[in-house]
């Protein structure tokens, strides 16, 4: 077991915890809901270690129609929040976010896709289905979580063909399709003129990244202290911004200890990544570690004014349930590859020691 990963995972949802009380206002209900959130991910936990995840392959056309179900019932029946559809509700379950747990399925489906083949064929088809998936988000306004999995996409069809010429066809049409969004989307076009200069308009569209640059300021290296400051005046600062709260009162030193954690495990991802010997488990766990470096990159970017906000949340810290649970999955299945590996070794270094 990758007991280093384990901690890492512990670290964050600890910090998560503490700073989602001091963003609620200190309230109880949704540190509750957080803690609900990690215990129904840790039981996820436990039934995925008893999955063969090869077992995939056979039902990667199932997968792919399930998880585009989903999404298309976020386009039609979802539920709204500010511009983005992202929202089911559901009996006794009450609200999920299917994109969450679609892009872990989107992974396994295009690792068993490649995994079968990479001919021209079989990489148009996949392209193809890809392209639905990102396209429904699009549509749906979700335009963060359609870059989360365009980026996962990209990153499993270079390790998979290791050609130049597919990924930068593949990053020349991505361009052209965000080029096309800003002037499709009006939100989008908010979004980036608040990120070039949000001092213009700081009473309306500037208004929370100038505020989240403020908290950052504020904290200094050393913070303000937890539950000093005041992060509620930073809009959704529970969920996309909870990395300015965390430096307004954890200070700048916490901060970088928090982003080293999440490089930490991005690096533990890659590094039983490249281990892997089998391709559909290598281009599993590059999709996975993509999914999620592109998920922290796009969160602490957005705060930190580095690229313009697109709505996503920092795994394991930011507040709700489906992606705590989500996250959770996320890194059963590496520690599951993790696990293989190491079995793997042990087998080799018996038989070697029996010869």
């Amino acid at each position: 077991y990758n007991y280093r990963l384990f901690l890492y995972v512990l670290l964050l949802n600890i910090t998560g915890v503490l700073i989602i009380r001091s963003a609620s206002n200190q309230d109880i209900s949704m540190v509750l809901k957080q803690i609900v959130g990690i215990l129904v991910g840790l039981t996820a936990v436990i039934i995925l270690s008893l999955v063969d995840y090869h077992k995939v392959v056979s039902v990667a056309p199932l997968i792919y129609g399930t998880s585009l179900a989903f999404l298309l019932a976020v386009l039609v029946f979802g539920v709204s929040r500010g511009v983005a559809r992202r929202w089911l509700v559901l009996p006794v379950i009450g609200q999920i976010q299917p994109s969450e747990f679609v892009k872990i399925s989107f992974v396994f489906f295009v690792a068993a896709m490649f995994y079968q083949s990479t001919d021209r064929e079989t990489i148009i088809k996949t392209t193809v289905v890809a392209a639905l998936h990102v396209l429904v988000l699009v549509l749906s306004k979700d335009l963060g979580s359609a870059l989360i999995f365009f980026v996962a996409y990209m990153t499993m069809l270079f390790v998979a063909t290791s050609s130049y010429l597919w990924f930068g066809a593949g990053i020349a049409g991505g361009s052209l399709a965000a080029v096309a969004a800003y002037y499709l989307f009006p939100h989008v076009r908010r979004r980036v003129e608040a990120w070039a200069d949000p001092w213009s308009d700081i009473a309306n569209k500037g208004y929370q990244v100038a505020q989240a640059l403020f908290a950052i300021g504020t904290g200094g290296w050393f913070g303000m202290g937890l539950y000093r400051g005041m992060p509620e005046k930073i809009p959704v600062v529970d969920k996309d911004f909870v990395f300015a709260a965390i430096s307004e009162e954890m200070g700048a030193l916490y901060a970088l200890c928090v982003l080293f954690l999440c490089l930490g495990c991005y690096m533990q991802f890659m590094l039983i990544a490249i281990k892997m010997q089998a391709m559909f488990y290598k281009l599993i766990a590059f999709g996975l570690g993509s999914v999620y470096i592109t998920q922290v990159f796009l969160t602490i970017g957005g705060v930190t004014k580095f690229i313009p906000s697109t709505g996503v949340t920092l795994p394991l810290v930011s507040y709700g349930g489906s992606s705590i649970v989500s996250t959770f999955i996320i890194f059963q299945v590496i520690q599951g590859l993790y696990v293989l590996k190491r079995g793997e070794e042990e087998e080799e270094e018996n038989s070697s020691e029996e010869e």
